[in-house]
């Protein structure tokens, strides 16, 4: 049995952003222990010109539903970037988890050639689905869950590896 496109991508981004959830959990009771403002958190950045926690998360996120979007040929849900904490932060996660249980294997499954279009203010990113999947979206939703983990991790919340990537 071959690996479809639904199997490759809404899985991979339901387990991440789960997992994701976790840690910010975990993160929200290390403020709660130690007696830490949660703004300090999600407002810090691990570099000046990095962006800080809570935009790490709403990329990550914004990244999952928006594929889902547009290799199944649907509108891309708008989501507002207001979220000042923990609790707001997984909200925000709740509705992408949300929108990624609508979204059938039908809907994605023969994608792999679909024109996809990105448009960045440095100009349109196109791709053909699985290139796109492969080699754009799993990368950069990996690569924003991991710097929030390093955020957390680098501010003492006691989370490791297998928080990272979830229970077997």
């Amino acid at each position: 049995m071959s690996l479809g496109m639904y199997q490759s991508s809404i899985p991979a981004l339901v387990r991440a952003l789960g997992n994701l959830r976790q840690i910010l959990a975990k993160a929200a009771s290390h403020c709660e222990a130690k007696k830490i403002d949660p703004a300090v958190l999600i407002g810090f950045r691990l570099f000046p010109d990095m962006l800080p926690l809570a935009s790490q998360v709403r990329i990550a996120g914004d990244m999952a539903k928006g594929s889902a979007a547009r290799l199944g040929g649907l509108e891309v849900p708008k989501f507002e970037d207001n979220e000042t904490t923990f609790a707001e932060l997984d909200a925000r996660i709740d509705k992408t988890l949300a929108f990624l249980a609508t979204v059938t294997p039908a809907q994605i499954d023969g994608s792999e050639k679909r024109t996809v279009t990105i448009k960045t203010p440095r100009g349109d990113l196109n791709f053909e689905g699985q290139s796109y999947l492969q080699f754009f979206l799993l990368p950069n939703v990996y690569f924003h869950c991991t710097t929030a983990y390093n955020i957390l991790r680098h501010n003492g919340v006691e989370i490791g590896k297998m928080d990272f990537i979830g229970a077997p």
